[in-house]
C-alpha cells in the first residue's frame, strides 16, 4: 500500500464542464492513442462528444464510471483527463486511465494527478483497490504507475493490437487499504 500522502498542491481534479468539449475532442481524436488508452480506432465527432457531456454527470454508482479533468493549479487550464471506470460496488475497486493533451506530457502532472485521484478514491469514494493495463512498451506509463504504489500482478501476452504489430500489456493494482 502506498504511503498515505496529502493530495498535491500542482494540480487539480474537477468534473466535466459544458467547455471542456475542446480538450475531449483533442484528445479522443489523439490517434497515437487509439487501441492503447481506449477501444477507438477512429476519429470522435463533436456531435457524439457532446452527447457524452449531457451525460456525464450521472451519479458513479449508477455508471460506474467517473472522468475528471486535470487542471493545472490555477484551475484554469484543462491539461487532460483523469478516469475510474470498469467500477465494482461490492468489490470496491476500479479501473484506472489517464490521457495528457501532448504537449503536457512529461512534465509531472500525470503523477500529480494519479497522486490526487488515490487520495479521492482512498479517502472520497472509499475503495479498496485500483488497477490499471498499460502497453509493455510505454515505460513512462509503467514508471508512472509504479512511483505511484501499482504493483505488476501479471502479464497478458500479445494483448494489444497496435499499428506495428501485437504487444504485450501489463497488469497492475494497487491496495488503497490494509488487507
Amino acid at each position: 500500500m502506498p504511503a498515505a500522502l496529502p493530495p498535491p498542491a500542482d494540480v487539480s481534479l474537477r468534473a466535466l464542464e459544458d467547455s471542456d468539449l475542446d480538450l475531449l475532442y483533442q484528445l479522443e481524436n489523439d490517434a497515437s492513442a487509439w487501441g492503447l488508452a481506449s477501444d477507438t480506432l477512429a476519429p470522435v465527432s463533436r456531435y457524439n462528444l457532446r452527447r457524452y457531456l449531457d451525460s456525464a454527470a450521472a451519479d458513479f454508482y449508477e455508471v460506474r464510471q467517473q472522468r475528471l479533468v486535470i487542471c493545472a493549479a490555477d484551475g484554469r487550464r484543462a491539461l487532460g483527463t483523469i478516469d475510474l471506470f470498469d467500477f465494482h460496488p461490492h468489490h470496491q475497486r476500479a479501473a484506472v486511465g489517464i490521457m495528457l493533451l501532448p504537449s503536457q506530457r512529461g512534465q509531472g502532472y500525470a503523477r500529480a494527478a494519479l497522486r490526487e485521484l488515490l487520495h479521492y478514491a482512498r479517502h472520497t469514494l472509499h475503495l479498496h483497490q485500483l488497477y490499471c493495463t498499460v502497453a509493455a512498451g510505454n515505460a513512462a506509463s509503467l514508471k508512472l504507475f509504479r512511483r505511484a504504489g501499482f504493483r505488476r500482478v501479471g502479464v497478458r501476452r500479445a494483448w494489444l493490437r497496435t499499428a506495428h504489430g501485437w504487444q504485450d500489456a501489463v497488469e497492475m493494482q494497487c491496495l488503497l487499504t490494509a488487507e
